[in-house]
């Protein structure tokens, strides 16, 4: 795994780009307001206003429910009104093709969809397309991560379906801090061997769930991590335990 960053999480202060996890809602209306605003600090940043659409964490997914991400994205930025791109990454050969790792660059806003996070991790990992997506937001681009899309940019994701395997590496990006997305369902159908694996985590980890279309954003620029959507940010361990709503703010 190619250290990108140092394993203090709060080095994210010195990026230029803003940097949101969300817990699920990618390219749906209740969030089209808060996918316009990443993309406005991407070009406020001197980026150009284009939306890059990353499909990986279901790339084995069937050709209908690809078709179905590649057009909700579409949709979405229409509305916007602004230029989307769908690229085709489906594994990790298509994370190695420099045309697509080509066509991030300058892009506002680069959107990693949900799925599976370890196959999104492994198809990413080390390869043109991650190192254009880190340099795009080293030079202002804004990432978002949802669902799986978040997850993956911890250094490390458990494997709670599978609780005997190695947590997967992750791509490193906020190295401390573990997600679990869609939190206010999460928890009514795990079950209690699966939690205790999300739960056990490194002694200066941070572990937070995030409800669905709900997201916690490091804006470009700011110190400060602030919660926008319809939910909550739960603090389960590494903080103080807490709730933090829509317009709260909190620093790590």
């Amino acid at each position: 795994m190619k250290d990108y960053l140092s394993a203090d999480a709060s080095n994210t202060l010195y990026m230029n780009g803003s940097l949101a996890l969300v817990g699920s809602g990618e390219y749906l209306p209740q969030m089209a307001e808060f996918e316009k605003s990443l993309i406005d600090d991407g070009v406020k940043n001197g980026k150009k206003p284009i939306y890059i659409q990353i499909p990986t964490a279901a790339g084995r997914e069937s050709e209908s429910r690809l078709n179905h991400w590649r057009d909700l994205g579409k949709e979405q930025a229409e509305k916007l009104g602004v230029e989307s791109i769908f690229l085709p990454i489906y594994d990790w050969d298509g994370a190695n093709n420099q045309e697509y790792a080509d066509q991030i660059r300058d892009s506002a806003l680069v959107y990693m969809s949900g799925g599976d996070p370890h196959y999104l991790a492994n198809s990413l990992l080390d390869t043109p397309v991650w190192k254009a997506i880190y340099e795009n937001y080293l030079s202002g681009g804004s990432i978002a991560g949802c669902s799986a899309g978040a997850m993956v940019l911890s250094s490390h994701i458990p494997n709670f379906r599978l609780s005997k395997s190695e947590p997967t590496v992750g791509l490193n990006l906020i190295p401390k801090i573990r997600v679990i997305p869609h939190f206010d369902k999460f928890f009514k159908w795990i079950p209690e061997s699966a939690a205790k694996i999300l739960l056990n985590i490194p002694s200066d980890g941070i572990l937070m769930g995030i409800d669905e279309l709900t997201a916690l954003t490091k804006r470009s620029g700011s110190s400060n991590w602030q919660i926008s959507g319809k939910g909550k940010v739960h603090i389960l361990k590494g903080l103080k335990e807490q709730q933090l709503a829509a317009g709260d703010t909190i620093s790590f």
